[in-house]
């Protein structure tokens, strides 16, 4: 199966950009584009388009790039790549030591004391603007307490 940096007539490997990836597809498109004076060639102008869709972006590219390295190793296109599993052990004191700290302990608590709330004032008076507006005091609650714990854990990572 030919990739399509070969269709395009670039090295697979090499620091492509898009401005080369563009370049290439207009010099191929001129020369293969079916309404030319002399017919062109509709299946290699196909495959050229389909090869420009493939590589436009760096992403796209990359996703490329990572499909050639898993039929080099056997793997089908797109198959995911084993993760590698992290021990029980490691991933329980991980997981203690995120509880110790307390942080998602009290959001936990302020999860549940949330929809507490919101459980009761249904309850209480059913559908009603009033039970709407309990419901949102308790999120504003939530997001406006919880937004400092979030804040405090992601800038330690």
């Amino acid at each position: 199966m030919t990739s399509p940096f070969d269709i395009l007539g670039l090295d697979a490997g090499g620091a492509v950009t898009d401005d080369d990836v563009r370049s290439a597809w207009r010099r191929l498109a001129a020369a293969t584009h079916p309404d030319r004076a002399d017919g062109g060639d509709p299946v290699a102008f196909a495959a050229a388009a389909a090869a420009y869709t493939a590589l436009r972006t760096a992403a796209a590219r990359r996703e490329v790039r990572a499909d050639i390295r898993d039929q080099a190793n056997g793997r089908p296109p797109g198959h995911p790549v084993p993760r590698q599993q992290v021990p029980l052990r490691r991933r329980t004191a991980r997981t203690a030591q995120r509880i110790a700290h307390g942080r998602p302990a009290r959001l936990a608590t302020r999860l549940l004391v949330t929809g507490g709330v919101g459980a009761l004032a249904v309850t209480a008076v059913g559908w009603q603007p009033a039970s709407a507006a309990v419901i949102t005091g308790a999120l504003t609650w939530l997001f406006l307490t919880g937004r400092a714990d979030l804040a405090a854990r992601q800038s330690r990572r």
